[in-house]
């Protein structure tokens, strides 16, 4: 075993997201953090989607800033 093997790796916070249809989804990133980039695509032009990354599959996720019901922080 090597000693970066038996490291632990580094955490990234991630944030829960539902949205009005029920779904929910988990992103990368600090529950402040990812308020803030739902406000400010919320605060943006027309149609501004908020960009965030999906916490399991690392992919991008657009989501409507008007459609998010609910964020809180994701338990581990």
């Amino acid at each position: 075993m090597t000693s970066s093997e038996s490291q632990p790796q580094p955490t990234t916070a991630t944030t829960e997201l539902v949205v009005v249809t029920g779904d929910r989804h988990r992103v990368e990133g600090d529950v402040k953090d990812v308020e803030r980039i739902i406000l400010d695509a919320a605060r943006g032009s027309i149609m501004q989607l908020a960009w965030l990354t999906d916490a399991e599959t690392r992919t991008d996720l657009a989501v409507n800033p008007k459609h998010v019901v609910l964020i809180r922080a994701a338990r581990p």
